[in-house]
């Protein structure tokens, strides 16, 4: 098949770790190299966001990443992309009329709002992916939710105009159906781990300081300031976070000060580490030091690094909500606790660190969960075969 997908802020070529930058990007990277080692043509179209990028680039792994100019040719925070989707959608309208695609998907709701205008005017039917929803970002967030006031209603529509959805999770799948999706019009396919890069690691040694990691953007919807005042009550303990700016930028980055002085206010100062942005390649490694890994966002469309630090045979605690309802198995692979409640979460992070026959039982529950589930091949396949049955029900649908 000829595969256009649409990612209109997260390119596969860019850094990971910025404000924009994370899961989407690895996401859309990764699915794109596997569909071609599975034999498809794969495009990317993403924005131009630099004025030096060429308008077509080929990706060591095969795929082509055609970059669109659409508004400024410079770092424009995604939500303040709405007012050039319709350049967007120009640009993806008249390449698909001159140049055949069997499908396209798309990845975010913006990306959806150009591909299903594109897909309308051509004919190519759209897939799409939201990867995060309006609506549970404005119920959790509230007044300091900055999507464009569209949103949700957009969101809304595409559950009727594209011609399929896939989820991550189940969790999303409910949302969804509440905001007008139709029955059988979702298929849940969850985000994949490279198994290749993220494998079994031996335990840490059991006479260093137990190290709890958590690894993601310094936003404040991840929790990292419910696991700093949960280390307060889990002595002994360290905390390393990775994410975020930088490390030479730490001492600007609002976020990274809020973290660090909450740490001064509770006393666990000496026992909180952030390392910045941190190479994809040393991940692994860095997940390998760990004792447990904490994952405790207020909310999660799906969450790689629970997946991650599973194939890497280290047990997760997070919280119950979003993608991590799926993948985390409570008893099997780690524990959840619900979110903003770092007294809960010291509890059980207290309970495990002292139990080291569990947490290798959970890593070893872990390995086997993330190979059986979660490796970018099986994605990939079921991915491919939704993508078969939408474009035979078009084919079907054509006039002739």
């Amino acid at each position: 098949m000829r595969i256009a997908m649409v990612s209109e802020h997260a390119s596969p070529l860019a850094v990971i770790g910025g404000v924009d930058a994370g899961g989407q990007n690895v996401h859309v990277a990764a699915l794109a190299a596997h569909l071609v080692a599975r034999g498809h043509d794969v495009t990317v179209f993403t924005r131009r966001d630099d004025p030096q990028a060429p308008p077509r680039v080929r990706a060591p792994d095969g795929y082509v990443v055609e970059h669109v100019p659409a508004g400024p040719p410079a770092d424009v925070p995604k939500d303040e992309l709405l007012p050039h989707m319709d350049a967007f959608a120009a640009y993806l309208t008249d390449r698909w009329a001159t140049e055949h695609y069997d499908v396209a998907h798309a990845h975010f709701w913006m990306s959806g709002l150009a591909a299903v205008r594109a897909g309308q005017a051509t004919g190519v039917p759209v897939v799409q992916t939201f990867h995060a929803l309006g609506t549970v970002k404005r119920r959790h967030q509230g007044r300091k939710d900055t999507s464009p006031a569209e949103r949700i209603a957009v969101e809304s529509g595409l559950c009727r105009q594209a011609d399929h959805v896939i989820a991550t999770c189940t969790d999303e799948v409910a949302e969804l159906c509440g905001m007008g999706l139709g029955p059988g019009r979702a298929t849940i396919v969850p985000c994949g781990v490279d198994l290749q890069a993220f494998g079994p690691q031996p335990a840490p040694p059991p006479d260093r300081r137990p190290r709890l990691l958590a690894v993601g953007r310094l936003v404040e919807r991840k929790g990292l300031a419910d696991a700093v005042e949960a280390l307060a009550e889990v002595p002994g303990a360290e905390l390393v976070v990775a994410g975020g700016p930088s490390a030479d930028a730490l001492a600007i980055d609002p976020e990274a000060q809020r973290l660090l002085a909450r740490a001064r206010d509770n006393g666990t100062a000496d026992r909180v580490r952030l390392l910045g942005r941190v190479d994809r390649a040393a991940v692994p490694r860095l997940i390998a030091s760990a004792d447990v890994v904490v994952a405790v966002p207020w909310y999660e469309p799906f969450g790689i690094v629970p997946v991650e630090a599973m194939a890497c045979g280290r047990p997760v605690v997070g919280t119950a909500v979003g993608g991590l309802l799926d993948t985390v198995r409570p008893g099997v692979t780690g524990e959840l606790v619900p979110p903003r409640r770092p007294d809960l979460l010291a509890r059980v992070l207290r309970d495990l660190l002292a139990a080291r026959p569990r947490r290798e039982a959970y890593g070893r529950a872990g390995v086997r969960r993330a190979r059986r589930l979660y490796g970018w091949d099986r994605v990939a396949r079921d991915t491919e075969r939704v993508y078969a049955r939408v474009a035979a029900a078009v084919s079907t649908e054509a006039p002739g």
